[in-house]
């Protein structure tokens, strides 16, 4: 398989995730991986994104998700992969 190749991936976030700058951690992480999308806040308290890019960026990014920013408290972390891509342009947060 080509590292090159754009894939997507949908996550959810679970744990104190919230109010610990996981969304600025995450966006800064993606940016540093160069990886396209977004990251918001949810109703329910977890923190979920979008995430675009290559393989090996989205698996750095995936497994960063499950340690998080250091005052974070991740449980778990649930990925959903698509073959569609939606051609985000930038990283960014969302409220």
């Amino acid at each position: 398989m080509e590292s090159n190749t754009r894939k997507h991936m949908s996550i959810r976030v679970h744990g104190r995730v919230q109010g610990v700058f996981f969304r600025a951690s995450t966006q800064e992480k993606a940016e540093e991986l160069g990886l396209t999308g977004f990251v918001q806040n949810e109703p329910d308290g977890t923190v979920y994104l979008e995430a675009e890019g290559g393989v090996e960026a989205l698996n750095a990014l995936e497994a960063w998700l499950h340690i998080g920013p250091r005052r974070a408290k991740v449980e778990k972390v649930e990925v959903e992969k698509k073959a569609e891509l939606e051609g985000y342009s930038s990283f960014e947060q969302r409220r």
